[in-house]
């Protein structure tokens, strides 16, 4: 079977840099957003022209120019949206809304798959303020491309390794802890992490597999299911050294949110439901809508956290 077409929307973003390079690394011809929006950004448009090297074709539209958009979207047969929905970086989810209506117009995209790549927004109805925008967002997208009756994959990749992991779940570092770590409660609840790279590329693998048609696909191979203690253990197996355990109830954790500012109060609402009440993990994917990627793609070999730790060292 001829490999889809791909056009890749925020190719320049965390994310999205790695999902080009994925589509082109399995073969796909791959088409690259190029926004008149960057202006100077000097950095945006070399990583284009590397893009552009590597054998990707740059389509120059911008998102408010709606018939622009339609013909860029019509050279493809696949549009991933990698647009940012992060409050410490950029939040645009909602300029989705007019990639939708080009999609729509179009009429001849075999798939989309809308910028979600974190926690499942369908089981974060409960999510606390202020962070729940993010959620009620990516509904809102997801409902307008049911009501356009677009083909559509979204992907709930849970915890990015390198903003979860080497920091053993510190908020406000990247770095390791040198002599001691804040435990989320009592430590032990399940978490998933994923390499980014492996993200990437679970993602390229769904957009021509009818198996992941119209379902949320969820990133949970078996060995990065780990709690934070588990975690911190494989660091110090790894560092040879022992770092002090400072527990933080959940009420005391909440409290914190007092006088920050919106991005970090976001960040203090997202890490309670993961490290408090597990929302990566309580639930059994089971439902006729849902697919776990290791088992569709087993051939995938990917990232261990261990792995992803070591150069830390």
């Amino acid at each position: 079977m001829e490999k889809s077409r791909v056009l890749v929307v925020g190719g320049t973003g965390y994310i999205g840099r790695r999902i080009v390079k994925a589509s082109l690394a399995q073969g796909h011809g791959t088409y690259v957003l190029m926004r008149p929006e960057i202006g100077l950004d000097v950095d945006k448009l070399l990583m284009l022209l590397s893009f552009k090297a590597q054998g990707a074709r740059l389509v120059e539209a911008s998102l408010d120019d709606h018939h622009a958009l339609v013909a860029a979207v019509k050279q493809v047969d696949v549009v991933v949206s990698a647009m940012s929905g992060v409050h410490f970086r950029s939040h645009n989810l909602m300029l989705q809304l007019k990639l939708v209506e080009a999609i729509k117009e179009a009429g001849s995209v075999k798939r989309f798959l809308p910028s979600e790549f974190g926690m499942d927004p369908a089981r974060m109805g409960h999510a606390l303020e202020p962070g729940r925008v993010t959620f009620d967002e990516k509904m809102e997208i997801r409902r307008r491309i049911e009501e356009a009756n677009i083909p559509h994959t979204y992907i709930s990749a849970n915890c990015f390794a390198t903003y979860f992991a080497p920091n053993l779940c510190q908020m406000g570092t990247l770095l390791p802890p040198k002599e001691n770590v804040h435990i989320y409660g009592d430590g032990n609840v399940k978490v998933v992490f994923m390499d980014e790279d492996d993200v990437a590329t679970y993602t390229i693998k769904c957009i021509d597999d009818p198996r992941a048609l119209n379902k949320t696909i969820y990133l949970r191979p078996i060995e990065n299911i780990l709690s934070q203690n588990e975690l911190i253990a494989k660091w110090e197996n790894l560092s040879g050294k022992v770092l002090e355990k400072i527990p933080i109830t959940g009420d005391e954790f909440l409290a914190s949110m007092e006088g920050m500012d919106l991005a970090n109060q976001v960040g203090v609402g997202h890490y309670y439901h993961i490290f408090y009440e597990g929302c990566l993990t309580n639930f059994d994917i089971e439902e006729d809508g849902e697919e776990e990627a290791s088992l569709l793609y087993p051939e995938v070999q990917y990232t261990r956290m261990d792995e992803c730790m070591k150069c830390y060292l």
